[in-house]
């Protein structure tokens, strides 16, 4: 899943994006409020973390671009502003939620896994599918109650298609949101990873759950290929 967080402190910006990529998430960053809003209107992202006190463009601002290109996207305000009066504003503008500074971390991947939960309507944080089990809080996988070992990219691949269960997925796509900037276009990663997890997965059901189809991408299914 990829984040975007745009925050102008420089510590604060590093403590979250190195959490949240020990967490499994890609991350990109932005320290000022103009490239923020350039990257959150250009770029798909799962998740924004947006702060409200910006240089060159206060986070108000950016809330109110994102929305006029993007109405779907999941964004976490941070303020160190506690009035009801900006939270408000915030949420008018189309904000999903609000922290507050300062946080304890565990509460930001908290509200994380609430909202990516509320966008796929997972229930119960369990998401079950042709006998692959995702806890979405521990974001780990199970079959007949056995933990799955997989590769942190594997786990990020088999992530993405549960949340995205009802469509095909390309391997462009794939690879922005598990991937993000760290490899090119060119790149057969992407058909690397897939092989194995799809080897690991027909290992212990027996069949093939991840199919492929030419020009549409990769989908889960119940049907061997």
């Amino acid at each position: 899943m990829r984040i975007l967080v745009v925050e102008d402190e420089e510590k604060l910006l590093k403590s979250i994006k190195e959490g949240l990529e020990i967490s499994g998430y890609v991350v990109d960053t932005a320290n000022d409020g103009e490239e923020g809003s350039f990257m959150a209107c250009t770029n798909d992202y799962d998740l924004i973390i947006l702060d409200i006190n910006l240089p060159n463009k206060d986070g108000f601002e950016i809330l109110k671009e994102i929305r006029e290109v993007n109405s779907s996207v999941n964004i976490i305000m941070l303020t160190a502003i506690s009035d009801v009066e900006n939270r408000v504003k915030g949420l008018d503008l189309g904000a999903n939620d609000y922290v507050l500074k300062p946080f304890h971390f565990q509460e930001l991947k908290a509200r994380i896994r609430s909202l990516l939960r509320r966008k796929t309507t997972i229930t119960d944080n369990i998401m079950e599918i042709n006998g692959v089990t995702f806890d979405s809080t521990k974001r780990s996988f199970y079959i007949d109650g056995e933990e799955l070992k997989l590769t942190s990219k594997e786990s990020g691949i088999l992530e993405y298609l549960f949340l995205n269960n009802n469509r095909f997925i390309s391997s462009e796509e794939l690879m922005e949101h598990v991937w993000g900037d760290e490899i090119d276009s060119f790149s057969n990663v992407v058909r690397v990873h897939m092989s194995a997890l799809r080897k690991k997965l027909k290992s212990k059901l027996g069949k093939n759950i991840i199919l492929n189809e030419i020009g549409k991408g990769y989908i889960l299914s119940d049907k061997d290929e």
